[in-house]
């Protein structure tokens, strides 16, 4: 019997070295990723510099390395946490499916991103009147690329025949139905909450007969 070979050591892998650069992006990213937690629980009026970087886990000297005041980062949050709503739409959206179904997967998907961020709307509610820049920010850039999806989407058993000022209009009747919506049905006292499969249901027979009317004898 040949003898046991003694174990060799793993060897200790160095930990990754940041770079200057993505040090800041992750000082940034943890700052609003607090900020939205303390918007979300004490609201715009009482989210101090000293509450969010304490949530954050830096010096508040550090801060205004980044922000020239609090402000400043308030007119951010919005827009930040926006496109991340849109990257986290845009992942659960099958390139397949028709554009009917792919509407609906959008709407689901808004509500989904509610429940894992359920700070979303107060951020939104109190934008308009504390971030007002950030506000308008967030409107345009998710209006603009909603319209960019219609625009593409337009066609038989598609969108309809809507001019692209329509499209706009179209746009805005949607979001504001996904805020209305989100009050009703997807916050109550414990905070965010599935949303009832008959607003699924409402919502695609909406698009279904308006919006995306099938062709007859379809």
């Amino acid at each position: 019997m040949s003898p046991s070979r003694p174990a060799t050591a793993t060897p200790l892998k160095r930990p990754v070295k940041l770079t200057r650069s993505e040090k800041n992006d992750d000082v940034k990213r943890r700052l609003f990723a607090a900020a939205a937690k303390v918007v979300g629980r004490h609201g715009y009026a009482d989210a101090s510099v000293a509450r969010i970087t304490e949530i954050a886990g830096v010096a508040q000297g550090t801060f205004y390395n980044h922000f020239g005041n609090r402000q400043e980062l308030l007119e951010q949050l919005l827009p930040v946490i926006g496109q991340q709503m849109v990257v986290f739409i845009r992942a659960r959206i099958d390139e397949a499916a028709s554009e009917i179904e792919k509407e609906v997967a959008r709407f689901r998907a808004f509500f989904d991103f509610l429940q894992e961020t359920p700070e979303f709307l107060r951020i939104l509610n109190e934008a308009e009147v504390f971030a007002p820049a950030g506000y308008q920010r967030h409107l345009d850039n998710i209006s603009t690329a909603y319209v960019r999806l219609l625009k593409r989407a337009r066609g038989p058993g598609k969108v309809g025949d809507y001019s692209e000022e329509e499209l706009e209009v179209v746009v805005h009747v949607l979001m504001g139905a996904r805020g209305y919506l989100s009050r009703r049905y997807a916050y109550g006292e414990g905070g965010a909450k599935a949303v009832p499969d008959h607003v699924y249901s409402a919502y695609e027979k909406l698009i279904g007969s308006g919006l995306m009317a099938r062709p007859a004898g379809t």
